[in-house]
């Protein structure tokens, strides 16, 4: 039965269960016994008082119940694993000191924000030189007559795979992408500089500047969201769904091909770390739903971002961020805007206008007077609906 990807897939979802449920408990006891509390800023909101000394760190079981299961069910030699394992791990770290520093330095500021931009650009040049360097990250390149591959394109396989229709296919590697609802739904990123002669040699540069930039935006987005018990936890539990079709559809030939979508070899073992980070968002929310009985921190904040970023780029599905990630970019885009706005009414008027009550989003809905639990709730729902949309890419073109 371990041979099958679907079995290994189900033991990690319930493992991932069983560890986030049981470990959670000892975590939360523990924290609480040690009085590893949150500090709440007074923001002036409905309810906050109640959060004062509410166990924080506590994505350390998300953690756990993401990296133990994968280590069990998965192929860790596979490369993919290893780099989800290790973004895992990176993030995590970096949440941890911040969430360190803030409760046992008794400092609110927590780790200086340079550090963290820092931690998540080596994260990126990581991944990206990775993805773009190793041998074993490829895609099926279909081979059509005596058509030739594009300069940036070269075949790392001598091997050829001939499917049951006769169609031939041949590992290509390729910085290559997915336009969500067009036909001819490729996009390769050397295209970008292919205008300056020569410069396609140079890809790799632009490439994990982009991979840069995805990783720290949605780390940081899902950072913001965390505001709300329950909000941010239930939002990624949602877009770990969406990436395990992906991942498995993409990682299976029948499937790939039915489908007309890009078959990238091995991808398949990745629903196994994906059901993983499915189980733990969806274990630490027994703990973490209204009213929390522990908050993940940056510890696991700035982990769930980073992951979900990193599975998009995986999958190549990156361009699909800011539908399936919907509520990570309003989030962002919420501060960005009030924070510009307001600097700029002040430099112009001499006083500083805001466009909503507060910001991230989440808080001006408390501001009119929304109860938190409906405001998770409400934005797990669009969620949901933003996947459902990014699923339907697969056949809506």
């Amino acid at each position: 039965m371990f041979q099958f990807i679907t079995f290994r897939v189900t033991m990690a979802l319930l493992l991932s269960l069983v560890i986030s449920l049981l470990l959670g408990k000892r975590i939360v006891r523990f924290l609480q016994k040690k009085q590893i509390g949150e500090t709440i800023r007074d923001l002036g909101l409905a309810g906050e008082n109640s959060k004062k000394g509410t166990p924080t760190m506590g994505g350390l079981i998300i953690l756990a119940a993401i990296v133990i299961p994968t280590l069990l069910f998965a192929q860790v030699k596979t490369v993919y694993i290893w780099l989800m394992l290790l973004c895992t791990v990176w993030l995590g770290l970096i949440g941890f000191l911040d969430d360190y520093i803030k409760v046992f330095k008794k400092n609110k500021e927590g780790l200086a924000g340079k550090f963290k931009i820092l931690g998540q650009v080596g994260l990126g040049i990581i991944i990206g030189s990775t993805l773009y360097f190793n041998e074993n990250v490829v895609i099926s390149r279909e081979i059509l007559g005596a058509k030739k591959l594009a300069p940036y394109e070269r075949v790392v396989a001598k091997s050829e795979r001939v499917t049951k229709e006769g169609h031939r296919f041949a590992d290509v590697k390729t910085p290559i992408t997915s336009i969500p609802f067009v036909k001819n739904h490729e996009f390769n990123y050397a295209k970008l500089i292919s205008w300056i002669p020569g410069a396609e040699k140079y890809t790799y540069i632009l490439y994990i500047l982009i991979v840069i930039v995805i990783i720290t935006a949605v780390s940081n987005g899902a950072n913001l969201t965390d505001g709300l018990d329950g909000l941010a936890t239930g939002v990624s539990a949602v877009i770990g769904v969406c990436l395990g079709i992906f991942a498995y559809v993409s990682g299976n030939i029948q499937f790939a091909e039915y489908l007309n979508i890009m078959y990238i070899p091995n991808l398949g073992e990745l629903s196994i770390f994906i059901a993983a980070f499915v189980g733990a968002c969806v274990g630490f929310l027994w703990y973490n739903a209204y009213p929390a009985q522990v908050f993940m921190g940056d510890t696991g904040s700035l982990a769930l971002g980073g992951i979900i970023a990193s599975l998009a780029i995986i999958v190549r599905k990156e361009l699909l961020i800011p539908i399936f990630c919907g509520v990570f970019l309003v989030e962002n885009l919420s501060v960005v805007l009030q924070v510009s706005y307001f600097k700029y009414t002040k430099k112009k008027y001499g006083e500083g206008k805001r466009i909503f009550l507060m910001s991230p989003l989440h808080h001006h809905y408390q501001k009119l007077g929304y109860h938190e639990s409906k405001i998770a709730v409400r934005f797990w729902i669009i969620t949901i609906m933003c996947a459902v949309v990014s699923i339907a890419t697969l056949k809506i073109r």
